[in-house]
């Protein structure tokens, strides 16, 4: 046992490995564990693609508050040149819009929402871009894995982001 894992053994020589949700574990013991998993928390669930973004506070599992939005940014282009150079700017300046959009989001959904965790998922960088942001400071220091894998933030995507959060990760090893 350590603060981020459990492994258990079963008589057969199977082992299990719990992923600790919301590590550190404070108590390392089995009944530790389940005392940890079972504590309520304020979750903040921040989601960014570079053209949509989702924030969701939830708590018990139940989505207290939320906001998603989208703004469109252009595909690549097979043109070469000048025009490419000129697609690849525009598609800079409308990422950098989208990014600005899901911070105000952020700002105004998670950062006064009093979390215990924040849970983050979509582009890596562009999740990075929005929480470099010193009105989000705070935040930064809460996030926790797992580092989810989404589609375009929509209402429902969310919603299974916040239960996706939530989940207890379990690796099997059966043995032979």
């Amino acid at each position: 046992m350590t603060p981020t894992s459990v492994t258990l053994t079963a008589e057969d020589g199977s082992t299990a490995v719990v992923t600790v949700p919301f590590e550190p574990l404070d108590v390392v013991t089995r009944e530790g564990l389940v005392a940890h998993v079972l504590t309520e928390r304020r979750l903040g669930v921040l989601l960014v693609r570079r053209g949509g973004y989702g924030a969701g506070v939830f708590a018990g599992g139940k989505l207290l508050d939320s906001k998603v939005g989208s703004r469109h940014v252009q595909g690549t282009t097979k043109a070469g040149g000048w025009s490419q150079q000129r697609y690849a700017r525009r598609r800079d300046n409308q990422a950098r819009e989208a990014f600005a959009a899901a911070t105000e989001v952020a700002v105004r959904i998670l950062a006064p929402a009093k979390l215990d965790v924040l849970v983050c998922g979509g582009d890596r960088r562009a999740v990075d871009t929005v929480l470099d942001d010193p009105r989000l400071k705070e935040l930064a220091g809460l996030v926790r894995p797992p580092f989810l894998g989404v589609p375009d933030p929509k209402q429902k995507v969310l919603e299974q982001a916040g239960a996706d959060a939530r989940a207890i990760r379990i690796d099997l090893d059966q043995s032979e």
